[in-house]
């Protein structure tokens, strides 16, 4: 947003430099990114001097040229050969000196220089209007009507003065600060200055001769709206200062109408808009939505399909004439024709503005104030202000009093605040006086004083204010954050809790460990494909959720799942002769439910290729499942401390894959993708994924964890062959093993696998390693057979086993 300095002193006094005001801005929370010179006319007239022309003869080589001596201000008067054929002896004009350089209107600038024209001298330039920038006529040489002296500046003659403009970075919360009264309001709190406003007292209806009607249909949209009719204006340019101050913040002027509500909207920070009071038929403004379908030529000349919540101003037929503090009509705008306006200023509710706004991809300055949030108790002086202005500068009679429909006035927050509390959120003890003046310069009214706390009442233009914690947050930023001083040793205080589990430090846990292991950490596009959800049968593409203001078919939905922006990923890097991948990603998948909408975490892990980088020390293999499934343990271990159960599936997307479940809900589902789903992505080479519900392991982590010594015993090895039959798992050893010893077993772990016609064709033969110890003492040889034989007992009775001693 672009503050100027010149229009901000219109309000309050300044004294201090661009510099210095920048940076008190910057402190108070309206961040100046750039300050920079504005100049009215392109290069301020810098070079023009006011002169006088002494003599003035005709060229002896030129028909057209004339030779003259002017007096600008030096000792000897200088020859200058000028073409113009209004010039004549005694006349005041402007003179480019040598060296000056000249930015003609439509023309590429050019510097002066000392030159022989036709064979005679001339030293600088008798300057028309257009050359100078002043104007558009290049009839002839300006001649002015000016007493100053010969050689003063031409830039005191016309008033030239450059502009100092502030870039002001402003935050979304700062919406009290759209204008220049709004900059001037932390300033009057910070320096301790009165604001002056320009006054409305002069208002005064004419007649009554064009009332225009007004209904609200639509409260909630619209909680405030006002309005007055001006008749018999002409629609002129603007005057020159009018041009400057909009010029100065980036607006284009259009007309005297339409400028005026510009200057007033950057004025007070009340966008207003005018319609011609003839185009609305009926004599009456109407403030509904209408129905889907409908459509609605803005000034851009563009045909938009409305949205049944897009809020409109209408005329009593219902004809839509401007979407709601976002865009114009074509039609009821002002043109030059116009003769009668229907003036309105009104508060709209910033999420209907917002929503609105972003549906049609329209971004105005109306738009950008009213979504932050404006001041319902401005519509009416705003109102006053800029009728006030169209009749000095348009002409005109206040032909209606001021409509203002306003059935439920927006009330004051109220924040109740503890001294206590801001001296601790400061870090210092501030006086109660102190705070109250802090508070009363921001327009916060100080009631309900007792010795422990207060109660502040915030006016509704400041929507950013709402908690004790904003309190302390406005008065700390006026206080300033440089007068609070640093003590020795350095803490934190805060009103609200930490969370029992850090979700974030859990989540770069687990990234830490897959990104030491080899994994890259990639992050996809959450719009995907529609075709994904049609075409999958796992997917339901009822529950899809479409994208209104899509920016192509492709991206045309939000992904019910990670899988496929990440096969997207594979295949970009496979057909990159980047085969050997480990991806993963934290993401989230969208849903759209009865209720509204539902959007879960996951985690997704991704396995390609082979399992590590060909080399002379080992045989290159591809990866495996086991891979997968030893990366998918290290992250349960590392997070929960939980019997999972385990149940193979044979279903899309996968050829096979294993559910780990915990109190019937899928934690985690880890196998081999099918092939029909790698072909749709363009992939020919085997890939094993996992799909982790990243909120249910989350739900279950275990903040206790409880650390002991090693155990001063050692650990013994015993080891087993069981011949099996082929459906037993390892999953199913191992349950029944920990139920036959759960105090001496510490691990187990298969570490050969044998299929063959001598054990049979249904049979597979497991080597498997038991790892006892006792925490309190040495085992002995009877106590490890004890506990073997009852495991080996158990699996010849519960599996069937063939135990090969």
């Amino acid at each position: 947003m672009k503050i100027s300095l010149d229009w901000i002193k219109d309000y309050i006094e300044i004294q201090e430099s661009p510099l210095k005001l920048a940076e008190i801005l910057t402190n108070t929370g309206l961040e100046v990114e750039g300050l920079h010179e504005f100049e009215p006319v392109e290069g301020s007239l810098k070079g023009m001097v006011i002169g006088e022309v002494l003599t003035c003869e005709k060229h002896p080589n030129a028909d057209k040229l004339k030779i003259t001596t002017v007096d600008i201000g030096l000792e000897q008067p200088s020859p200058i050969v000028c073409g113009a054929p209004n010039v004549a002896t005694g006349q005041k004009v402007v003179v480019a000196t040598v060296g000056s350089t000249l930015y003609p209107v439509g023309h590429e600038p050019f510097k002066i220089k000392k030159a022989k024209i036709r064979g005679e001298v001339s030293e600088g330039m008798i300057c028309a209007e257009d050359e100078i920038g002043m104007g558009n006529s290049h009839d002839g040489i300006m001649v002015l009507n000016t007493d100053l002296p010969n050689g003063t500046p031409a830039a005191d003659f016309f008033k030239i003065q450059p502009d100092q403009i502030f870039e002001i970075g402003l935050t979304p919360n700062r919406a009290d600060a759209t204008s220049h009264i709004g900059t001037a309001r932390d300033l009057k709190a910070v320096l301790n200055r009165p604001i002056t406003w320009p006054n409305v007292d002069e208002f005064e209806v004419d007649n009554l001769q064009r009332s225009i009607n007004v209904k609200v249909e639509n409260v909630s949209a619209c909680p405030r709206y006002s309005g007055v009719t001006i008749s018999g204006v002409s629609v002129e340019e603007s005057p020159d200062w009018l041009k400057k101050r909009l010029k100065a913040v980036g607006l284009s002027p259009i007309n005297n109408i339409v400028d005026i509500t510009n200057f007033v909207m950057m004025e007070v920070g009340q966008p207003l808009h005018a319609f011609d009071a003839d185009e609305i038929k009926g004599d009456t403004v109407l403030v509904k939505t209408l129905p889907t379908g409908s459509t609605f030529t803005t000034l851009d000349e563009k045909e938009r399909k409305l949205d049944p919540n897009d809020l409109m101003i209408c005329n009593g037929e219902s004809e839509g004439m401007c979407i709601a503090g976002v865009f114009g009509g074509i039609h009821s705008g002002i043109k030059s024709s116009t003769k009668n306006i229907f003036l309105e200023s009104a508060y709209f509710n910033p999420d209907f503005i917002r929503k609105t706004a972003a549906r049609h991809q329209l971004k105005t300055d109306a738009s950008f104030r009213y979504e932050r949030g404006t001041d319902p108790r401005m519509t009416v002086y705003a109102l006053k202000r800029a009728t006030l202005l169209i009749k000095e500068l348009a002409g005109g009679a206040i032909s209606s009093d001021i409509v203002d429909i306003y059935p439920s006035e927006i009330q004051n927050f109220e924040v109740e605040v503890y001294f206590k509390n801001i001296n601790r959120l400061l870090g210092i003890a501030l006086d109660p006086a102190k705070i109250f003046h802090i508070l009363e310069s921001l327009d916060i009214e100080i009631k309900n004083k007792t010795k422990e706390s207060f109660m502040a009442s915030v006016p509704p233009y400041r929507v950013d204010v709402q908690r004790e914690a904003d309190i302390a947050e406005e008065i700390l930023r006026i206080y300033g954050l440089n007068n609070i001083h640093l003590p020795g040793s350095f803490n934190s205080d805060f009103l609200a809790e930490f969370p029992s589990k850090d979700v974030n430090k859990l989540q770069k846990s687990v990234s830490d460990m897959l990104a030491s292991n080899g994994f890259y950490e990639i992050l996809t596009n959450s719009l995907t494909k529609p075709s994904y959800a049609e075409n999958a049968s796992d997917l339901d593409e009822q529950r899809s959720i479409g994208i209104l203001n899509k920016l192509s078919e492709e991206l045309g939905v939000l992904r019910q799942s990670l899988l496929y922006s990440g096969l997207e990923v594979l295949a970009y890097n496979i057909n990159r002769k980047q085969a050997d991948l480990r991806l993963y990603e934290f993401g989230k998948n969208y849903f759209k439910d009865k209720d509204g909408y539902t959007e879960k975490n996951r985690l997704a892990i991704y396995l390609t290729g082979s399992f590590e980088p060909e080399n002379w020390n080992s045989q290159k293999r591809k990866v495996t499942f086991h891979d997968l499934s030893a990366t998918v343990k290290l992250i349960i271990d590392r997070l929960i401390d939980l019997k999972l159960e385990t149940t193979v599936i044979h279903q899309y997307p996968y050829d096979f894959a294993l559910k780990a479940i915990h109190k019937g809900k899928v934690m985690v589902t880890y196998g081999k993708l099918n092939n029909s789903v790698l072909q749709e992505i363009g992939i020919k080479q085997d890939v094993f994924y996992a799909d982790v519900d990243w909120d249910l392991l989350l739900m279950n982590t275990n903040n206790n964890i409880v650390y002991r010594e090693v155990s001063k015993f050692p650990e013994v090895r015993r080891d087993l062959s069981l011949v099996i039959d082929k459906s037993i798992t390892f999953e199913d050893i191992k349950a029944i093993a920990k139920k036959s010893d759960r105090q001496l077993l510490r691990s187990l772990q298969v570490f050969d696998v044998y299929e063959g016609e001598s054990i049979g064709t249904d049979k597979k033969a497991y080597a498997i390693s038991f790892i006892l110890q006792d925490q309190g003492k040495t085992l002995t040889d009877k106590v490890i057979d004890r506990v073997m034989s009852k495991m080996m007992s158990s699996f010849e009775t519960e599996l069937g086993a063939l135990i090969r001693k």
